[in-house]
């Protein structure tokens, strides 16, 4: 069925419903508690000494199977460290976003994001996560944060008619789309499903030491042959005889080996549960300390996303003898109903706006890397990316002064726009062609609480 910017209507959405295509779906799970109890008990180690544990049992002496407890030890490890991982795992999620604004019967409302059909007509503003696949119907200046995807800290352009995937977050401007793919065919489960996927590590420690158990297994039974021949004729009855064949036996086992490699894994794994990390398997220690290079990204990781305004340095210059840095800002951003990252740290700086009347206005785009606006009796600005602004300021001493201070926070890691006066107003998309630096504006990315 065609849908337009009128939206679904109360029965599409109900069809929707009996056919399954919402976004209400279970998120996969890592490995099953039972798949972790299975592994960790059904070793060859544990076998072997199973065995050994039931036959003396069999014969009623428990007080020589007290080799048992390096059984469980070695299997509780395992089974503790790798259910507490993965509980951690199935608590990842890549969508937060309790609620949507969709379009159904020709008004918006906010409906739970677990409630979102196929086809619905979503309204994306400042700071919505989106929830679905969809299709761009309609972009007023839309930019789209893909970094929790992608890796890419750079917002993204989205034009009409291009696709945007769940999982990533509007950072400037608003929009409309069109769900073309949600619950498990969207691309946020196949990201879970992804993370969440188990896959044994190669472990050469882990490797060996099943090699010797599986050797130690197969030279136990001629052993065990010679024991209890030998036994029987040295003792008085059955039971002394295989007391004393299984205590051989239990020797030939390597328990120690298997419980400390058990033991240092677990210390390394907490060690690292410490940092944030998580241990999947206990064996991705041996693979972690086998490591030589470790490449890692940022994004999402360090920084929370946000930004913080750090200083504003006036260059002395042109509108700035007159007309207080600071206020063009709080203007700028009060004129803004929708700001990107940059802008909204501006705001939460200066929340007070000094009332100037907008007459005249320029989103910031991703692609020119500046916006601007015009107020009356207050003239024009622009602010954006200083390499660009600059390349339309004057000669002189205030652009010089600008590229100097500019190199000395960008070796600091420290975002800088520029702040630039036209006296010639706005013209468009173009450039005018001697805006007059009027200040840098400094800004910091803000970093995690558990950040080190």
């Amino acid at each position: 069925m065609e849908t337009t910017l009128q939206g679904l209507s109360s029965s599409d959405v109900a069809e929707r419903r009996a056919d399954g295509r919402t976004n209400d779906v279970t998120d996969p799970t890592s490995r099953t508690i039972g798949q972790i109890f299975k592994a960790n008990v059904f070793t060859p180690f544990n076998f072997l000494l199973g065995i050994l544990l039931v036959i003396v049992f069999a014969i009623g002496e428990y007080k020589d199977g007290l080799f048992g407890f390096v059984l469980i030890a070695n299997a509780s490890i395992g089974i503790f460290q790798e259910v507490r991982s993965k509980r951690s795992l199935d608590a990842l999620a890549v969508l937060n976003a309790p609620h949507s604004t969709v379009r159904r019967d020709g008004g918006d409302v906010t409906v739970a994001s677990k409630d979102v059909v196929l086809d619905e007509i979503i309204i994306l503003i400042v700071g919505d996560q989106i929830v679905v696949d969809g299709e761009i119907l309609e972009s007023t200046n839309l930019e789209i944060d893909e970094s929790l995807l992608t890796g890419e800290a750079d917002p993204v352009d989205k034009a009409t008619a291009d696709n945007v995937m769940s999982g990533s977050f509007v950072v400037a401007g608003s929009g409309v789309m069109r769900a073309t793919a949600v619950g498990a065919d969207s691309y946020a489960f196949r990201l879970s499903s992804e993370a969440r996927r188990f896959s044994l590590v190669k472990s050469e420690l882990r490797t060996g030491i099943n090699r010797i158990i599986t050797i130690v297994g197969w030279m136990m039974i001629p052993i065990a042959i010679l024991l209890i021949t030998s036994q029987l004729a040295t003792h008085d009855g059955f039971v002394p005889a295989v007391q004393g064949s299984v205590a051989g036996l239990v020797a030939m086992v390597p328990e120690g080996l298997v419980l400390l490699t058990s033991i240092a894994f677990a210390v390394g794994a907490t060690r690292l549960a410490g940092k944030k990390v998580l241990t999947q398997e206990l064996a991705a220690i041996e693979g972690l300390a086998r490591v030589d290079t470790i490449c890692l990204d940022k994004t999402g990781t360090l920084t929370e996303g946000s930004l913080s305004l750090s200083t504003v340095e006036h260059l002395g210059s042109g509108e700035a003898s007159s007309v207080n840095a600071v206020s063009v800002l709080a203007a700028i951003g009060e004129s803004d109903d929708h700001p990107n990252p940059s802008l909204a740290a501006i705001v939460a700086e200066y929340p007070a706006g000094p009332g100037w009347t907008l007459t005249d206005s320029i989103a910031f785009s991703s692609a020119r890397k500046w916006s601007a606006a015009k107020f009356a009796d207050h003239g024009a600005w622009y602010l954006g990316a200083p390499d660009i602004l600059l390349d339309s300021a004057p000669a002189g001493s205030t652009l010089d002064t600008a590229r100097e201070r500019l190199q000395h926070y960008s070796s600091r890691g420290q975002r800088v726009l520029l702040l630039a006066s036209s006296a010639s107003g706005l013209n468009g998309e173009t450039l005018p062609t001697e805006l007059v630096p009027t200040a840098l504006v400094v800004l910091d990315e803000q970093l995690r609480e558990a950040a080190p």
